[in-house]
Parts: C-alpha cells; structure tokens; sequence
C-alpha cells in the first residue's frame, strides 16, 4: 500500500524538484554575474533549504544533530560517509555558516540546472576520477582555497554511494592531500543514516517517510597529529561506529 502510494507522490516530488532547480538557475546566474560570490552563495543556501523541503512531499524528515560550536575562523575538512544524492542538501544547509564546498565527479559539471552551474562557480572542484593526472592536481588546487579562504571542504572517501547504507572503504588519497594542502583544518567526521532508503526502489518510485540523520562528531585539530594514516582510521571508525544499515 504505501510503494503504491509512493508512486503518484513521486510524480508531485519531481515536478516539485525540477521546478525548484530551474527557478533558481537564473537566480544563480543573476547573482553571481551581477552581485557577486555573497549574493550567489545565499542564493544556493535558499536553494538546499527548498530541496529539502520538496523531500518533506515524500515525508522523509532531516535531523542534523550537531551539538558543537564549530568556528569560522578556520577551514574545515568535513568527513562523511555517502548513501544518496540527499546527503548533500542538509550538509549544505545546516552547515551553510561554514560556506561549503565539494569533491564531485566532472559528470556533475554539466546538464543539472542549478546544481552543474554552482558546482562549477561556487568554489567546487570537478575531478575525474578515472584520470589521476587531471584529479590530483585539481584537488591540491581545491585544498590551497580551502585554506586561503578558510571555508569548507566536505569529501566522501568512500568514492561512491552505498546503495544499502552499508559502509565502503575509505579511499585514503583525497584525504592525505587535502591534509597537506589545508594544515590549519578542523576536520568534522559526520555519520549519516537513512538516505539510501530514499532510492530504495531505484529513482521511480522513491521511498516514503525516510527519518534521515546526520550525526556530526567532535572536530579534530589536523595540526594535533603527526601520524596522518592513524588520524584516518581514527575518523573512518568513528564515522562507520555510528552507522546503522
């Protein structure tokens, strides 16, 4: 009864979604050509803040739980563990004070409206993952802004999603450079649980009343740590302790 149900609240969920990301493409547009990077990251705030709210049509609920007081001061290295494209909004949002920025594959640069257009304008990085000698440098180029600008750099190190929220392993590359490249970080490991159920059945129809939670742990100070290998197992158990497929 409820994947029937499922099926035409899909159909609203859609058409509420592709609305939101073409209203706000030229939004985007206007304010970054003609106001600049301020005017354009609010922008992309009130856009993660309405695709959040296009997910409540499929009763899925959000609770960021983030009990620290996390400075701007610094940049952050925000460490989280991927199940569906529905971690990125909250992380986006909840941690909007932070000015978010990502690792995503160069196929995301291209063809989503609102969402290519920030990816490529909004202090992203686009990589190719299948070409090292393009990837590497791009992300050392992302960790020296990180840095300079003293913003957030959120990656994934399991390298793909988890299609049963089940946790892969942690890819250690992307890591080790942004450690090198950001030496200030405060880095945040966040555990998130339930997106997957989302796409559950694939992307038509999509799953109902996901209770998806997002658990951000105590920030590391990088400098603390001379061992870098261990500090990555440390965030990698922490992170994966807290997951529950």
């Amino acid at each position: 009864m409820i994947k029937l149900l499922s099926y035409p609240l899909t159909v609203i969920y859609n058409i509420c979604f592709l609305f939101t990301l073409l209203i706000f493409h030229p939004i985007q547009w206007f304010c970054f050509n003609l106001i600049g990077y301020q005017a354009h990251k609010k922008s992309v705030d009130a856009l993660q803040f309405c695709l959040m709210r296009c997910a409540n049509i499929l009763g899925t609920r959000f609770i960021f739980n983030n009990p620290h007081n996390i400075s701007t001061d610094k940049p952050l290295i925000i460490v989280a563990n991927h199940q569906s494209m529905y971690d990125i909004s909250p992380i986006m949002w909840y941690m909007r004070k932070h000015h978010t920025k990502f690792i995503s594959k160069k196929e995301l640069g291209k063809g989503i409206p609102s969402v290519s257009y920030n990816l490529r304008h909004g202090g992203s990085v686009l990589i190719d993952r299948k070409n090292p000698r393009q990837s590497l440098p791009a992300i050392m180029k992302f960790g020296e802004y990180i840095e300079k600008t003293k913003r957030a750099a959120v990656i994934f190190p399991e390298g793909t999603r988890s299609k049963d929220g089940t946790p892969k392993p942690f890819q250690t590359k992307g890591l080790e450079i942004l450690f090198k490249k950001v030496p200030s970080a405060l880095i945040v490991p966040i555990s998130i649980n339930n997106s997957w159920k989302i796409v559950r059945y694939g992307k038509f129809p999509m799953g109902l009343g996901t209770h998806i939670t997002f658990t951000v742990h105590k920030p590391i100070n990088l400098a603390t740590f001379v061992d870098k290998q261990t500090l990555i197992n440390s965030i990698e158990h922490t992170i994966k302790a807290h997951i529950h497929p």
